[in-house]
């Protein structure tokens, strides 16, 4: 296995690349998070009361030194998702291997978070399909979740194109103990 937190590898196809988020992606990202149409579709379960709506430039660059420090903890990884065709960030991957007492002890968790315009069923798709084959060697686990509200049709639609299932499984939070809902699964083939 690949230790993710000493090199961070960086994945692409045609139209699309991930590499580690960088300090100079915050302009970009500044689009994404301060996008309130894509608010809604941000996981922002268990994290400590943020809900990742970053409306300033600064507020971008504090969030972006917290995902920095993150990856140096070994706490999670956060790849910006490079649309190739304009050379601008437009969202983030985020993954981690979670701990836990409950249903989803060492399984990747994975947060996706793309700008409104790009909320759409054939770019989410073509995200997970280029992310997640990978991520099972670079975080050691078996299985894969995902946040879907039920409001968000595209990423359902994604996300059941890709494989993944519907859980009725709760994932508790570590800091809050609140059960939280609507998460999907996806299981490495054998």
């Amino acid at each position: 296995m690949t230790n993710v937190y000493s090199h961070c590898p960086e994945m692409e196809n045609d139209r699309f690349r991930l590499r580690p988020v960088r300090k100079k992606d915050a302009e970009d990202l500044l689009k994404v998070y301060s996008d309130r149409n894509a608010l809604p579709f941000f996981n922002s379960d268990n994290c400590h009361g943020d809900n990742f709506y970053y409306p300033t430039l600064e507020r971008m660059e504090q969030a972006i030194d917290f995902w920095l420090s993150s990856y140096e903890n070994g706490w999670f990884v956060r790849w910006s998702v490079i649309d190739k065709t304009i050379s601008q960030a437009i969202g983030t991957i985020e993954v981690f291997r979670r701990q836990a007492d409950d249903d989803f002890n060492d399984v990747g968790v994975l947060r996706l978070d793309v700008r409104s315009d790009y909320e759409r069923a054939e770019i989410l798709e073509e995200l997970l399909r280029l992310f997640v084959p990978q991520a099972y060697e670079l975080f050691g686990c078996r299985e894969i979740i995902t946040k879907v509200p039920l409001y968000a049709l595209e990423r359902l639609q994604a996300a059941q194109r890709a494989g993944f299932e519907k859980s009725e499984s709760l994932l508790i939070g570590t800091y809050d103990h609140y059960p939280y809902n609507n998460y999907w699964m996806i299981r490495k083939s054998r």
